[in-house]
């Protein structure tokens, strides 16, 4: 009876999850065909989900797109120099606040987190004059440099650093370890958990920024994919399966990123939790 009961819900728990994937992946699945599709068929009344004829036109013209192409590319190296820039940035900070004693560190660590609650909207003006008085404007620099310091992600690994046994840190010290040597023989190789999950983190809020691009970028040379998109289908609303096609391709590396480091990610999640 009890074993009975027991299979009932864990048949009822695949059920659920299997309705709650299936609901998340419709969209992006139903995209994916749609870029299959010729344009007359992807709005077509009533419903059709898979098309009559499969065509593969729409994904070899948005490829040959210079501008996406571009766009692809351009947004792929700034994702990854910002993931970089953030982890080091949130791990330098973090090491400072939970392992260095200095003055007004209480005082320093409760203003950076108070930014943690600040609208991100509220700041996109301030931040917008102070990139152009510094002339970053339609600059890779001005939209890798203005995020890259994440209250959040610098409090998610000091956490982590808290939980480090202090008797690691003491023994390299009494063995004439420099602070600095402390953090990167000791610190950096443990820190692979937390890592992954800011990392991802910082490199899918790139990838998908559109408002901030948007604001700072004007030259075609420099539009991230987001942007790219954007005006496409601005320009260009009548081709909507080309579209399909085009925003497909624009999810990919973020699939490919997720399923690389899922098994990475859950273990990062688990190991650092905050505590």
């Amino acid at each position: 009876m009890v074993t009975g009961r027991k299979n009932a819900l864990l048949w009822i728990h695949y059920l659920v999850c299997f309705i709650v994937a299936a609901a998340a992946l419709f969209p992006i699945v139903w995209m994916a065909i749609a870029g299959f599709k010729s344009k007359a068929e992807v709005l077509v009344t009533p419903f059709r989900f898979f098309p009559k004829e499969w065509i593969t036109s729409n994904y070899a013209m948005i490829l040959k797109d210079p501008v996406f192409s571009r766009s692809m590319l351009i947004t792929f190296v700034g994702a990854v120099i910002f993931m970089f820039l953030s982890i080091i940035i949130a791990s330098l900070s973090a090491f400072a606040f939970a392992r260095l004693e200095f003055p007004f560190k209480n005082t320093l660590f409760v203003y950076a987190i108070i930014t943690m609650f600040i609208p991100g909207t509220a700041l996109l003006i301030p931040i917008f004059i102070v990139v152009t008085k510094m002339h970053l404007l339609n600059t890779m620099a001005g939209l890798i440099i203005p995020g890259i310091a994440s209250a959040g992600h610098m409090f998610f690994v000091r956490q982590f650093y808290l939980n480090i046994p202090s008797q690691l840190e003491e023994a390299a010290l009494i063995d004439g370890s420099t602070r600095f040597g402390t953090y990167r023989h000791i610190f950096l190789p443990l820190s692979y958990p937390p890592f992954v999950i800011i990392g991802i983190s910082s490199f899918l809020g790139y990838w998908n920024s559109y408002i901030w691009p948007v604001l700072i970028i004007t030259e075609p040379k420099l539009f991230q994919v987001t942007q790219f998109i954007g005006n496409f289908r601005s320009e260009r609303s009548s081709e909507e399966a080309l579209l399909m096609a085009g925003g497909t391709l624009t999810v990919i590396p973020v699939i490919l990123v997720f399923l690389f480091f899922q098994k990475h990610l859950v273990q990062g999640i688990k190991l650092s939790g905050i505590k």
